[in-house]
């Protein structure tokens, strides 16, 4: 079957406009926004703040220009997964492109699980004001005390009692849950016992924010930033009763409907990732081109030219290889696309902080300052490496799928 990268003719006028609103409209004002995180309250918006999201949310969805993520879905654009990755990747390139779109995690991965396996009643609470913007959503699933890239290892207790479950445990790294507009969680939970097959153990359960019980004890740091005001928080569980109805699908469906919700969350994550690459590369020439040293524009100077092209090269091949994955992920079989997900999921990342680092270095100082957008990049980017399944996990399903060629055992 013959691959295709290409946008069809009528999306790349779409992704043009998404591309001219980011440019003119959304990174003149990423600075301001910024700048209102330190005033007052960091876990609530400021006027200025909801001003500037607000409008800006407001004039995307004006101009028709909201919830790309919809592949091949009639509530959308009917984009496919490929064409999807041109425009995230644009979206990656200013810190609020994502949300302005309505194209934010872990939303669209929440919005994705509602629409497939939610029913009537999450569609009209959660789905439809998701969709419409009007909230925001966290997903719950790493916990402090085990190794939760194995999911197996989940543990929070969910036990059912007469109409209820009752929650008891802890998450953390809950991004999202710091947003004073996060109302919602789909949480993963310990719904069976070891008489049970090891992926039939956990389940997932829907759970508003307010329910009585829920503590958020801390916001974590990422290299000391707790990246207010959305964070991602640590959580405690204490005799959190919700509806049984809540559960999603039923017991021991967990680990199906993580696999349908992480797949595209992962690539979606990874497009974004070159689109931070692209931005780096950028500030990264421009400051070459407009800074002398030793009589020399930095260009000029030690390895300046080999860097640059060696980054242009490494941002070239990681998006052929993500554009790769999605078209697996287009042709409808995850057990197929799951390989190539797990290599642009190791790549992609790393790609982009090696442009953001080089990048730095061409600044010098200013480049690990406040004054660049780099070193906040680079830490949501070393970040990436372990959201959704840290490098190493991904390379162990890479290589099980490269052995499985060569064997008819289990590896």
């Amino acid at each position: 079957m013959m691959m295709s990268f290409g946008l069809r003719e009528e999306n790349r006028a779409l992704l043009q406009r998404v591309s001219d609103m980011i440019r003119d409209e959304i990174m003149p004002l990423e600075d301001e926004y910024q700048a209102e995180i330190n005033k007052g309250d960091r876990w609530q918006y400021t006027a200025r703040q909801a001003e500037i999201l607000e409008g800006l949310k407001a004039q995307a969805k004006a101009a028709g220009l909201w919830n790309f993520w919809l592949t091949d879905s009639s509530k959308g654009f009917g984009l496919t997964t490929v064409e999807y990755a041109y425009l995230a990747e644009e979206m990656g390139k200013t810190p609020l492109g994502a949300e302005i779109f309505n194209c934010s995690a872990p939303d669209t991965g929440n919005m994705e699980v509602f629409e497939r396996y939610g029913t009537k009643k999450m569609k009209e609470q959660w789905l439809a004001p998701l969709l419409d913007g009007q909230i925001r959503s966290a997903y719950l699933m790493t916990e402090p005390d085990v190794a939760s890239s194995d999911a197996t290892n989940v543990a929070m207790s969910c036990v059912r009692d007469g109409d209820d479950y009752v929650l008891n445990g802890e998450k953390w790294w809950s991004s999202g849950a710091g947003d004073p507009r996060c109302k919602v969680y789909i949480v993963m939970v310990k719904t069976g016992g070891d008489e049970q097959p090891k992926h039939k153990r956990q389940s997932m359960i829907v759970v508003p924010a307010d329910a009585p019980g829920i503590e958020i004890l801390r916001p974590m740091q990422v290299y000391g930033h707790d990246d207010a005001p959305h964070g991602h928080m640590h959580i405690r569980f204490t005799d959190v009763r919700v509806p049984a109805e809540n559960i999603l699908l039923g017991e021991g469906r967990g680990f199906e409907i993580a696999q349908g919700r992480l797949g595209p969350g992962r690539i979606h994550h990874c497009m974004r990732a070159i689109g931070q690459a692209e931005s780096a590369l950028e500030q990264m020439c421009k400051r070459s081109m407009q800074r002398e040293a030793f009589g020399k524009k930095l260009a000029q100077l030690g390895a300046n030219f080999d860097i640059i092209a060696e980054c242009r090269m490494e941002i070239e091949m990681a998006r052929l290889l993500c554009l790769k994955a999605a078209w697996y992920m287009d042709q409808g079989d995850a057990r197929a696309a799951a390989p190539w997900i797990s290599q642009i999921k190791v790549v992609a990342p790393r790609v982009a902080l090696k442009v953001i680092d080089e990048a730095v270095q061409m600044f010098g100082g200013q480049g690990v300052s406040q004054d660049t957008p780099l070193a906040t990049a680079w830490t949501h980017v070393r970040t990436l490496r372990l959201a959704d399944g840290p490098d190493a996990v991904h390379r162990r399903q890479v290589a099980r799928a490269e052995l499985k060629k060569h064997t008819q055992e289990k590896v």
